[in-house]
Order: C-alpha cells, then structure tokens, then sequence
C-alpha cells in the first residue's frame, strides 16, 4: 500500500513534535496515526488523543520479526504478559498482530471519563521485557 499524502503529513506532524501526537475530536474523518515498529520499539511511543476521540491506528513492522499492538488498561497488559490471551487479534478494537515486514490496523475509542494513560506494547516473548511499549495519554488540549 502506498503512503497517502495525509499520511505523510501526519508522520511530519509526529517527527516535528518529538514523537508526540495529539489528535482531538470533532472531526469527520476518523484519524489516523501511523506506529512504525522498528528495532522492537515503537515509534512514536508517545500519542496523545482528546477523550471521546476514535483513533485508527496504522501500523507498520519494519522487523523481521512478528509483533502485535495492544492498547489498553493494566489489566488487559497483565492478561497478554502472562500469556492468557493468546487468541486475541482481529475483532477487538486496539489489539492485532502484525507480521515481520507487514501492516495492519486497528480502531480504539478512547471514553470521555476513561483512564487519563493507556499503554500499548508488544507482549510476544520477551519484546515486553525488552521495552517494547509505550503509552497513549488522554487528555483535553
């Protein structure tokens, strides 16, 4: 798939702001960030996102190697971590696989009233221990 030009504006966007992404409700379209996983990290490992906004989330593996994207509380962390939750990805919104040199997506609506941090990260053997994460922070401007 080749990169839209709103695409590229958005990665201009996040490498001009260090890394972070701010993304408010209001608008038509639902808006989308681009997550690089490279050298088992994420990039950028910091989004931040309006209460009550619907985020679709593109991401990109430039490893060799699979990873997956989970986004949620601490207990949905704890749950992939120990390995309860292995048959997880494609219809829960914010959780998918991503095949070593593939991409995916996957929506997340982030509740007005909900939790103020969320993490992503890759909970595949070993990437959580390696820092494989980072955090989506909601909060109004």
């Amino acid at each position: 798939m080749r990169p839209r030009p709103w695409h590229l504006a958005v990665v201009a966007v996040l490498t001009l702001a260090g890394g972070l992404a701010l993304l408010r409700a209001g608008g038509e379209a639902t808006p989308t960030v681009v997550v690089t996983m490279h050298h088992s990290r994420f990039q950028p490992e910091v989004v931040r996102v309006a209460p009550g906004t619907t985020v679709r989330f593109l991401l990109r593996n430039t490893d060799p190697i699979d990873h997956e994207f989970i986004l949620g509380d601490d207990a949905v962390q704890r749950r992939h971590e120990q390995g309860r939750e292995r048959e997880h990805h494609g219809e829960v919104p914010g959780e998918v696989s991503v095949a070593a040199g593939g991409e995916a997506a996957t929506t997340y609506t982030f509740r007005a009233g909900g939790p103020a941090r969320l993490e992503f990260a890759c909970h595949l053997p070993g990437h959580y221990a390696y820092g494989m994460r980072g955090v989506a922070l909601v909060s109004r401007g």
